[in-house]
């Protein structure tokens, strides 16, 4: 088994990955003996002797410390010659795959490439679309995850073509396309290469009992736990476009279309194996990476709790609420198009207002689709919606033109609402009229993913707070940074407390008192200044 290992798992391979990265062993060794599932995706162990490599929880027979390597991404593991555990799954474990953080170009790197990023351009495209150059940008991946973004890449598609090798029943030539191989020879012979084992030997192993309907895929998302699931349910209940999400007490289901093909599905908690099982219906198999991704995504199943609650917990004010409600995530967005829409449709009004014009859109202009599970349309396109007549569904004419401005931005290209740069993002948003800080932090924070992103302007999370103006309630914020997103969860989650309703009510009058205040002492200092005036021109 040694000799197979060397010839395996190069050496010199071996010793350059491990240079690159900075793992703590002694904290990995902790982790992996005590098989802690909040561990899981954070570090990778390679075997030395069987050549593979597996996640913290793998249940195999605990190997001894001399003869294990750590990994910060599977991708490392991949690059230093280890092939993956066919027992654990490293396929299956949660997203984020650092030990110690990635700084935010490396993160923004990460969700673009989950949206095709290095299909778009190559590695050229994707740094430009970052803003820093090629080789500086290969530079920070293998600081940070051992591994080039192409290798990383390479590895989420080897790993989802796993996946529906062993969770679904689609032909090898289906999945070969889905997963991004683009021909069933490459495909084949990478499987081979890297399991040691053809597809249909993988797919044997897997022994499935139950076959899927037709065009309907049943797939598992982890995540590490705490996961607040009823808090996630909470917030997407209230805000849910009727006819095209349905949520209950249990699931969630919307309906989707993408690259010319509709369907829909739905999102339930698998509590046992920690983590989200999700039935997709779809037609078209090529999406499916891109429907569970974004799904991931939509869901924060990548956040890593333990590293955010640091941040989040230390003020006083919020303590209280991490402690009783732990693994509060960001509820994210299918489409940010239609979430910009939303933001819209939101402002100045209560969540129940602005969620019956979402309706009224969506019966007037959505296109109908009825696949029997209480959804009845598909959420307007951008193109429908660019020259909609939307005051006849009682939307004010400022926030008619404000949607019909974005949407034309879409249309043409000048505004994009994925694989961007939040910060970017803001700021074009920002450009459109009837857009303010406001909106543009709340798309950023929902459709961008962005964890720093903060609606301060907002009156729940100033209630909430129960500071006395939004200038203070920023100036808190301060100390949340950059997990000022996962605040805003948690105050808001206080805001629709019922016993805040009463220090709510006294915040906003508070708030109503110091501003008629200050109006008035202005208008005093004016007429003073008028008087005076006068006063010097009579002599």
């Amino acid at each position: 088994m040694q000799s197979e290992y060397v010839q395996f798992a190069r050496p010199d391979r071996l010793s350059s990955v491990r240079k690159r990265m900075n793992l703590d062993w002694q904290v990995c060794s902790r982790a992996r003996l005590s098989r802690d599932a909040r561990f899981d995706g954070k570090f990778f162990i390679g075997v030395i002797g069987s050549g593979v490599y597996c996640r913290s929880i793998c249940p195999a027979p605990t190997a001894k410390e001399k003869n294990v390597r750590y990994f910060s991404s599977a991708a490392a593991a991949a690059e230093a010659g280890f092939r993956p555990c066919l027992r654990c799954r490293p396929e299956c474990s949660p997203g984020t795959p650092a030990w110690l953080g990635t700084p935010n170009t490396v993160s923004r790197a990460l969700r673009l490439i989950s949206e095709n990023g290095i299909d778009d351009g190559g590695i050229e495209g994707l740094a430009q679309r970052l803003g820093v150059g090629s080789r500086h940008l290969r530079r920070l991946f293998l600081q940070h995850l051992g591994a080039t973004p192409m290798a990383v890449a390479k590895t989420r598609r080897l790993h989802f073509a796993k996946k529906l090798i062993d969770e679904t029943t689609l032909p090898m030539t289906q999945v070969a396309l889905a997963s991004g191989f683009g021909c069933v020879r490459r495909f084949n012979a990478h499987i081979r290469k890297v399991y040691s084992r053809t597809p249909t030997q993988i797919r044997r192993l897997a022994r499935q009992k139950v076959i899927q309907p037709e065009n309907q895929y049943l797939f598992r998302l982890r995540f590490r736990p705490p996961y607040h699931w009823q808090g996630m349910l909470a917030f997407l209940e209230a805000r849910a476009i009727p006819g095209v999400e349905v949520v209950d007490q249990e699931s969630y289901v919307r309906s989707i279309s993408t690259n010319g093909s509709d369907g829909y599905f739905e999102v339930s908690l698998d509590e046992k194996n920690l983590g989200l099982l999700v039935r997709v219906q779809f037609g078209d198999p090529r999406s499916l990476f891109f429907i569970v991704e974004r799904i991931r995504s939509m869901f924060d199943l990548n956040a890593d709790w333990g590293t955010i609650v640091q941040g989040v917990r230390a003020d006083p004010l919020l303590a209280e609420q991490v402690e009783a409600n732990p693994g509060l995530r960001i509820p994210g967005c299918w489409n940010g198009f239609e979430l910009a829409t939303r933001a819209i449709l939101g402002q100045q009004i209560t969540v129940k207002g602005a969620t019956s014009l979402a309706a009224r859109i969506v019966k007037a202009f959505g296109r109908q689709f009825s696949p029997g599970v209480n959804l009845t349309h598909l959420f307007p396109s951008p193109e429908v919606l660019a020259d909609a007549n939307l005051a006849n569904i009682g939307l004010p004419k400022t926030r008619a033109e404000t949607i019909r401005t974005l949407a034309r931005a879409v249309c043409d290209g000048q505004l994009t609402l994925h694989g961007i740069v939040a910060s970017e993002a803001i700021l074009r948003l920002r450009e459109i009229p009837g857009i303010g800080k406001w909106t543009a932090e709340y798309i950023a924070m929902r459709a961008l993913g962005e964890p720093d992103a903060f609606p301060s302007g907002d009156v729940g999370l100033l209630r909430a707070s129960g500071l006395g103006c939004f200038s203070d309630l920023e100036r808190r914020a301060e100390a949340w940074r950059p997990w000022r997103a996962y605040a805003a969860m948690y105050l808001w989650n206080i805001a629709s407390d019922p016993k805040v309703g009463t220090r709510a009510l006294a915040t906003s009058k508070t708030l109503k008192m110091t501003r008629a205040t200050s109006s008035r002492r202005h208008a005093t200092i004016i007429a003073e200044s008028r008087l005076r005036d006068a006063c010097s021109k009579l002599g």
